[in-house]
């Protein structure tokens, strides 16, 4: 009997036909567009010729569950229909990594089978690496041969497409050859797999790579070869591997149909009924609309003639995430040459374009100031001479009075980034960007139309004639397919689906990104631009939301580009040294990859070299690469300064007796404590080395979670160089409770940072190294002693109750020593600052954001920008506030007493880090801009986790010290 296997997923639907020797008869691998069971229809009608009746059925796929469940066709679990085809067909393997659109599980052949799925997540999938492609403009093919020949891997997050995004746009806007692009996104996707996805099992042995990703592109499958350390030999990626799940659901398929049968019951299901949560309509009527559109147009900006134009011209250059803008304006402000283009990955040559297209049109153009603003401010100012840069924020602003002086609320929703900016008083007061997550954003909705196969204009206009908008609520975008594919097996239009995405556009913006509890906090004179608000449904979403009226400028897709124009003609008074037609005809660029080997970050340099012999090197987290001058005044910074004194204490204790410990988490507190506890007791302890890109490589499969933070992902890697290091004992201790300081209610540790080391136990493979772990706290001498002297007994190492005890007070005395010190420091730093006129950034976190590849030296980046730092750690002791929270995190609570601290000090600001995917700082950050707030202060957030692309962050910097120089100049 012949056998039929469909597999639809969320993008494709896989068709095979079995005979009765299980020899395949046909196979196909077609794209559904959201249609899914006018194509299983569809298919089936195709199959006549293949097919003798009767025959068995069954259908797998996450895009099935809805069809089977409403026709009641029988449905093989796809991690099963693998596992079937896997035992038939290739019985020696060990390990099935399979990708598909948004789906990617392994499977562990090994002893019984065990399965690990993504669930909602579609981080490094197939979606994942179109979206990527699209994003360098490359075909999947040119992507793969590309990928083949790189010479640098950069740290690219394949969480999911829009953070990736936010990683890859700095790298193209630095000049990154995209052959290390190509091979960086495919590594991405390897680690997200073995990260996320084995969970700390290790992959191993003979590995079926299966699914459309790893059929497709070699250079992909090249990366996992690489990484997992396989030969040839081990590997196997067979000619069915993108049917694989529909072989093995015709395997499976145990009932039979007539074709009669089946396509009258998918026929039924074509034209059955759907429930599905919906939502008013965007307009009511035709006139609604128009209406909408008139009330609009009124916002239009002036244009002027630039053929004929004679006066003064000055150009802003908007260097974005995905598109780049440019805008030329005359002396009034009319507006004589605009551009809007996607970047295409290259945006040097969206420009060069531009800037001819002036010179044909007016070759006589006298322009006398060119700013540039955006990720790309750099590479657009170096490359065609420039004038200067503006700060993004600032250009926004600039260009938001000109439409409406009275501006008090500014929202900017662009490619994947979200600006939003409260003006008080003429100045701006608060500023919030989306850190890590894009899901408010333009390329939100541009993912799901290409996804169904429309382009994002397409798509947006079919919103506006939605009588039924799908409810999709309020969720990241992976997190959102699922809701879309819901909507789809519900039989949902497009024109719904689209209005849908558009209203969770807004939805995402106003209360996950802005976080605004009720809408009167916003502001009743709102502009709104950004390239996203040119779309009609996101605009008439937002004021539905909202219950009233905004103002979108008619160039609201410009408006960066128009603000630097504007500030341009505000700063430069003489002719523009931008180049000319001739020096643009001659224009060319060329750009390599090189590590730096100044310093032990070894940056990953992008070294742009151009026409002129100029040169811009980006990718630096310090001035040495530049070659430049050494400042008058290197600016203190008390991270460096608590690093230098860290390394003091690793190379004050010296003994024969060895214990090695992890330089992690509260360990970056606690150092000066065990350090000398252990010295006290004969012992010197071993630290592992500051955290490098390859120390969190090192333990990177026995992660076991990716919900982590960042901090604890890189102990594993500590543990493992520890191992390396072939000691017999290391020392990792749980501690529930940290020091008590008296701040707060309690003085708990999270539980990450407390009870990590169980982790690390139960996830690595520690040979035959002791690992001591007990259960400490400084609360109870009595039974602190106790625990240490019994678990190294039981490592058969032998401590006397009373030298313990020496020990520990000892140890009690050098923490409080180092602390003291940290203290004097502090002091000497604000007394540097403000005998010399600087303003002083208290940088927030916890003591292991201290780390280089945590922090991400964002320390030397203030500096840089004119901050001496301190740390929140080294605030001298403070009076206890009250506060709005329980206080009953030590780490917290020092948090807290820097804010007040900061209130009590005009000459201070805050910026805080927050590792991403901390939970306990969702309360933190409330609570520390709450309090801030009280005193007028500017609250500044920076999320930081793996990936150390800081556009986002240094954009953020600049603007809080753009805002603290105009509220300033507005107070003097």
């Amino acid at each position: 009997m012949y056998r039929i296997g469909f597999d639809i997923g969320s993008t494709t639907i896989k068709a095979v036909v079995l005979n009765e020797d299980n020899e395949i008869m046909y196979r196909s691998y077609e794209r559904h567009k959201a249609q899914v069971r006018q194509k299983a229809l569809d298919k089936l009608i195709e199959l006549r010729k293949y097919t003798q009746e009767p025959f068995t059925f069954a259908i797998s796929g996450s895009g099935a569950i809805g069809l089977s469940e409403m026709a009641g066709l029988p449905f093989v679990q796809e991690v099963f229909a693998s596992a079937m085809a896997t035992k038939k067909l290739y019985p020696e393997t060990d390990c099935a990594i399979e990708l598909g659109g948004e789906d990617a599980k392994i499977l562990f052949f090994k002893g019984s089978i065990e399965q690990r799925m993504n669930s909602q997540c579609a981080g490094g999938t197939g979606a994942f690496i179109d979206q990527m492609a699209q994003l360098l403009n490359m075909s999947l093919e040119e992507m793969n041969e590309a990928s083949l020949h790189y010479h640098r891997i950069y740290p690219i997050a394949s969480r999911c497409g829009v953070f990736a995004k936010s990683d890859i746009q700095p790298l193209i806007n630095q000049g990154v050859a995209k052959s290390d692009l190509c091979a960086s996104i495919f590594q991405a996707v390897v680690g997200q797999t073995v990260t996320s996805l084995a969970q700390g099992h290790k992959i191993e042995g003979n590995i079926l790579f299966l699914g459309g990703p790893l059929y497709f592109l070699s250079g992909l499958r090249d990366r996992f070869q690489e990484t997992l350390h396989l030969s040839d030999d081990q590997i196997n990626c067979p000619d069915t591997a993108i049917h694989y799940v529909a072989l093995g659901t015709a395997l499976c398929a145990d009932k039979t149909y007539t074709r009669d049968e089946l396509e009258k019951i998918l026929s039924d299901a074509v034209h059955a009924p759907m429930e599905m949560s919906e939502s008013e309509p965007l307009f009511e009527s035709e006139a609604d609309y128009e209406a909408f559109k008139k009330r609009h147009q009124s916002h239009d900006a002036k244009y002027g003639d630039l053929a004929t134009y004679t006066g003064k011209a000055y150009l802003g250059i908007d260097s974005g995430s995905t598109t780049t803008k440019l805008a030329l304006i005359g002396e009034s402000g009319e507006i004589l040459y605009d551009s809007y283009s996607s970047n295409k990955g290259n945006p040097l040559d969206v420009v060069l374009a531009d800037l001819k297209q002036i010179y044909k049109t007016n070759p006589d153009i006298r322009i006398y100031g060119a700013y540039a603003t955006g990720y790309g401010e750099e590479l657009m100012r170096h490359a065609f001479h420039l004038d200067g840069g503006v700060v993004e924020t600032l250009a926004h602003y600039t260009a938001a009075k000109t439409f409406n002086p009275d501006v008090d609320y500014i929202l900017d929703i662009g490619g994947q980034d979200i600006k939003c900016f409260k003006i008080r008083d003429g100045h701006i007061d608060d500023i919030v960007l989306n850190e890590a997550c894009s899901s408010g954003c333009g390329s939100f909705i541009e993912t799901f139309a290409n996804s169904l196969g429309y382009d994002s204009k397409t798509f947006a206009k079919l919103g506006l004639k939605a009588k039924h908008p799908v409810d999709l609520g309020t969720r990241c975008t992976v997190f959102m397919n699922s809701g879309v594919k819901q909507a789809q097996k519900n039989g949902a239009t497009v024109e719904d689906i689209s209005a849908g995405l558009c209203r969770s556009v807004v939805r995402n913006a106003l209360y996950k990104v802005i976080r605004t509890r009720n809408k009167n906090e916003i502001g009743k004179h709102i502009v709104v631009q950004g390239g996203t608000f040119q779309n009609d449904a996101v605009l008439r979403s937002f004021e539905q939301e909202l219950g009233y009226n905004v103002i979108r400028p008619s160039i609201a897709h410009l408006m960066g580009a128009y603000g630097a124009a504007l500030y341009a003609q505000k700063l430069h008074r003489t002719p523009s040294a931008i180049l000319n037609a001739e020096e643009l005809d001659h224009f060319s660029h060329t750009s390599e990859s090189r590590a730096c080997d100044l310093c032990t970050n070894h940056c990953a340099l992008t070294i742009n070299t151009f026409s002129d012999g100029s040169r811009l090197i980006a990718g630096n987290k310090c001035e040495r690469p530049l070659k430049l001058n050494k400042a008058e005044v290197e600016l203190p910074d008390m991270y460096k300064i608590k690093m230098a004194m860290l390394q003091k204490v690793r190379t004050k204790y010296k003994h024969k007796n060895k214990i090695g410990m992890p330089l992690v988490l509260n360990n970056y507190d606690l150092m000066p404590f065990w350090g000398q506890f252990f010295d006290s007791l004969g012992y010197q302890v071993i630290w592992s080395l500051p955290s490098t890109l390859k120390t969190y490589q090192l333990g990177q499969q026995t992660i076991p979670s990716d919900t982590a933070c960042f901090p604890a992902k890189v102990t594993h890697g500590h543990i493992q160089q520890l191992l390396n290091y072939h000691l017999d004992t290391i020392f990792y201790p749980c501690m529930t409770y940290n020091v008590d300081e008296n701040l707060g209610d309690n003085h708990y540790n999270c539980p990450i940072v407390a009870y990590y080391p169980q982790v690390i136990q139960n996830n690595m493979d520690l040979g035959d190294t002791k690992f001591v772990s007990p259960f400490l706290s400084f609360d109870d001498e009595k039974k602190f002693i106790q625990a240490i002297q019994i678990h190294f007994e039981k490592a058969g190492i032998s401590f006397k109750k009373k030298d313990i005890k020496i020990a520990l007070h000892a140890g009690i005395n050098a923490y409080n020593e180092f602390m003291y010190e940290l203290h004097i420091k502090h002091n000497e730093l604000v007394e540097f600052a403000r005998k010399n006129h600087y303003p002083i950034v208290v940088l927030c976190g916890r003591p292991y954001h201290l780390d280089p590849l945590i922090n991400h030296q964002i320390d030397q980046l203030l500096t840089q920008l004119g901050f001496v730092v301190v740390s929140e750690e080294s605030v001298p002791e403070q009076e206890p506030h009250p506060t709005n929270v329980l206080n009953q995190w030590t780490y917290h609570a020092r948090l807290y007493q820097a804010a007040h601290y900061v209130c009590e000090n005009p000459d201070m600001h805050l910026v805080q880090l927050v590792s991403f995917g901390c939970g306990l700082d969702a309360v933190t950050t409330d609570e520390v801009k709450s309090i801030l707030k009280s005193a007028d202060k500017f609250y500044t957030q920076i999320k930081i986790d793996e990936v150390d692309n800081l556009g986002a962050v240094r954009i953020r910097l600049r603007s809080l010290k753009g805002a603290i120089e105009e509220k300033a100049e507005k107070g003097a």
